[in-house]
């Protein structure tokens, strides 16, 4: 329950959750940071490359929402950065032809922040909030009732004076994203209708994105060219449009401007991105494991601070993907470099050792 203090004003409650911090946009005209990630993201299922089972969902449940005349219900999207969580939102909200207001948690720090907008929504609408798993527990427990009956519980005064107050809301949508689900309390996780992973893009998946990507920056770029920088974003559409710019950089520079197969590898090896997508931060974290700890187990935070860098970096940033190629392993002890990841650096596997406790 949320409390606010005589000081305050209710009828002033409203710009709390102004302009400024947290515009409420028309999906076709939402304002990025980076123009580039804008100019790029699609407004459409049929653009929006790859997540296959997801679309295939969301198109049913929002022909559903439709056909009821209902808002949508509360959605979760977690998985690996990069995987196109807040596009996903974007589109749903075209799709439906409703406003969405875009926010982070860290941002909600006071309970007049998360009120403020929840107060500002109007019937419909999306509220879209990234690293939900990083919400404070104030800003939780005012989401409950928020999401679940719509209604916002407020009280106001103190003491004797005290009184409670029970606010309806218009019925909205939440869409949470996050990349660590399991921080998510159970309560809060408990009441999203749809929960849903973002996986790793294919090599195909990437190649469409690299060519769409190409076609909208008016870049002239081989199917082998596109394949080639596929190959290298570590399964992220993300990662593939940053790339691109380097490579189409390098073409202009170096060569007349086209991109093929071996433009695409000079560059990327120019950029020290190998052939798994590694770059020199995630070889560093294997040969660290290898070299200073027979290839481990050893701990995260053990890991981070011989490489200089926050564990949350390597965890969200560096362990998925090699997790997900298969050269890192994660044990109750800590990491080990798998067989793959010591055959990728081409360094021999000195001895095997068996420890049941990994």
């Amino acid at each position: 329950m949320a409390i606010i203090s005589d000081d305050d004003d209710l009828e002033k409650r409203g710009k709390y959750g102004g302009n400024k911090k947290n515009p409420i946009v028309k999906p076709e005209t939402i304002e990025y940071d980076n123009t580039f990630e804008s100019s790029i993201r699609p407004k459409d299922f049929d653009s929006y490359i790859g997540q296959g089972a997801l679309k295939e969902t969301l198109k049913i449940t929002l022909e559903a929402a439709k056909k009821r005349c209902k808002p949508l219900d509360h959605m979760l999207f977690y998985g690996p950065p990069g995987l196109g969580k807040t596009t996903i939102a974007g589109v749903i909200a075209s799709q439906m032809g409703v406003d969405i207001r875009i926010t982070s948690a860290p941002a909600l720090e006071r309970p007049r922040d998360i009120i403020g907008i929840l107060m500002s929504l109007k019937g419909g609408e999306i509220l879209f909030i990234d690293e939900i798993h990083r919400l404070n527990k104030v800003a939780e427990e005012i989401l409950y009732p928020a999401m679940e009956d719509f209604t916002l519980d407020m009280t106001t005064g103190k003491s004797q004076t005290a009184k409670t107050l029970r606010i309806p809301l218009p019925k909205f949508t939440l869409i949470g994203a996050t990349t660590k689900a399991g921080e998510l309390s159970s309560p809060l996780r408990d009441r999203f209708g749809i929960i849903h992973r973002l996986e790793f893009y294919t090599i195909e998946e990437l190649t469409s994105v690299v060519k769409r990507t190409a076609k909208i920056l008016d870049i002239e770029i081989s199917t082998d060219g596109a394949k080639a920088i596929a190959m290298r974003s570590r399964g992220t559409p993300r990662i593939a449009n940053r790339l691109i710019k380097r490579v189409a950089d390098f073409a202009i520079v170096k060569h007349d401007g086209k991109i093929n197969e071996n433009v695409a590898n000079e560059s990327l090896d120019l950029l020290k991105i190998d052939e798994f997508g590694l770059d020199n931060t995630d070889r560093a974290l294997l040969n660290l494991i290898i070299d200073k700890y027979d290839g481990g187990p050893v701990g995260i935070e053990t890991i981070a601070a011989a490489l200089s860098e926050d564990v949350r970096t390597i965890e969200d940033v560096c362990e998925p993907y090699l997790l997900q190629a298969g050269l890192l392993q994660r044990t109750p002890r800590g990491r080990k470099v798998s067989p793959e990841g010591y055959r990728h650096l081409g360094i021999k596997i000195q001895s095997m050792q068996t420890n049941l406790f990994d």
